[in-house]
């Protein structure tokens, strides 16, 4: 009866090749996967982006001064600066320039406004050596006392806020794509049994006649494997290309300020290499887990027939 099983299986396929069923659960599987792929990949860049964003902060501290009458905010800034290129940890020190101050008000104010009557504040930059980072708390009080007026920021709010940030959206990406893997096993189960249903007398005779429930069902999800592989490599690959184009559709708007704040935002949109191994997992994963799941429904018919 194995010759017979295996006869079978050479000659004429248990479930048909090239139906129109199967066709339609390719594109229903390579849309799951294309959603699917973009949630994990934009996952990754948000992740990628950051960290990136928290390694910078970090690595920063401002020192702002705002105009106070009666004192030179120039001499003010010698000073301030003076004393934080003394400390211990503080690796370089830059003073900005009015005009350089000004333009940091630029993507929120807008071209064109007139910021001399303005006590527009005053901003020194502090490079700090993520090794052997600065006692900031000691420094923000030097400067206070020395500097009245002067503030140090340490960026740690802003830390704290990117990081839950991330963690949201992070989330939020985990939970859209756990949908889609159920709605991706939906649509394969309810596949399956439209299969099972079609080529239900098939399957009883070759029950009957004594071809095991291993044979069967291995029939199944040798055919089912290889739709999903079809349609996750057609998903795959669309999300793949799609952040390739994202890519080069980047380079022409990086220039304007839109631009720059969707770089500073989500990086240059460069899927990493753990970005591009996710996807590739994904794809093995929705082709092993639509032959499982088509394996186990058949089972579960058969083992009703032997009842």
């Amino acid at each position: 009866m194995i010759k017979a099983d295996n006869a079978y299986s050479i000659k004429t396929p248990l479930v048909p090749a090239n139906s129109v069923a199967g066709r339609s659960l390719v594109m229903v599987i390579a849309i799951m996967t294309f959603l699917a792929a973009l949630t994990a990949g934009a996952a990754t860049l948000i992740a990628e982006a950051s960290k990136d964003w928290r390694g910078e902060a970090a690595s920063e501290a401002s020192i702002q001064l705002r105009p106070t009458q009666g004192r030179d905010i120039e001499a003010d800034l010698e000073t301030a600066a003076d004393i934080a290129a003394k400390t211990r940890g503080v690796a370089s020190v830059k003073i900005y320039s009015k005009a350089e101050s000004e333009g940091l008000l630029t993507p929120w104010l807008g071209q064109g406004l007139d910021l001399q009557e303005l006590p527009v504040p005053r901003m020194i930059v502090l490079k700090l050596d993520t090794k052997e980072p600065p006692d900031l708390s000691k420094l923000g009080v030097e400067i206070v006392s020395a500097v009245p007026g002067a503030s140090l920021d340490d960026h740690h709010i802003f830390i704290s806020r990117l990081g839950d940030m991330a963690r949201a959206a992070t989330m939020i990406a985990l939970f859209i794509f756990i949908l889609v893997l159920i709605a991706l096993g939906i649509a394969v189960a309810s596949a399956t049994r439209a299969a099972v249903a079609t080529n239900r007398e098939i399957v009883e005779v070759l029950h009957l006649v004594g071809a095991t429930d291993s044979f069967i069902a291995r029939e199944f999800r040798r055919r089912f494997f290889s739709l999903g592989l079809s349609g996750a490599i057609l998903g795959g690959g669309g999300a793949i290309i799609f952040f390739a184009g994202v890519k080069l559709l980047s380079n022409s708007w990086r220039a304007t300020a839109g631009g720059d704040q969707t770089e500073a935002l989500f990086g240059d949109f460069t899927l990493s290499l753990t970005g591009y191994s996710v996807v590739l997992l994904l794809i093995a994963c929705v082709a092993v887990l639509t032959g499982y799941l088509s394996q186990q429904i058949v089972f579960r018919h058969l083992q009703k027939l032997n009842e």
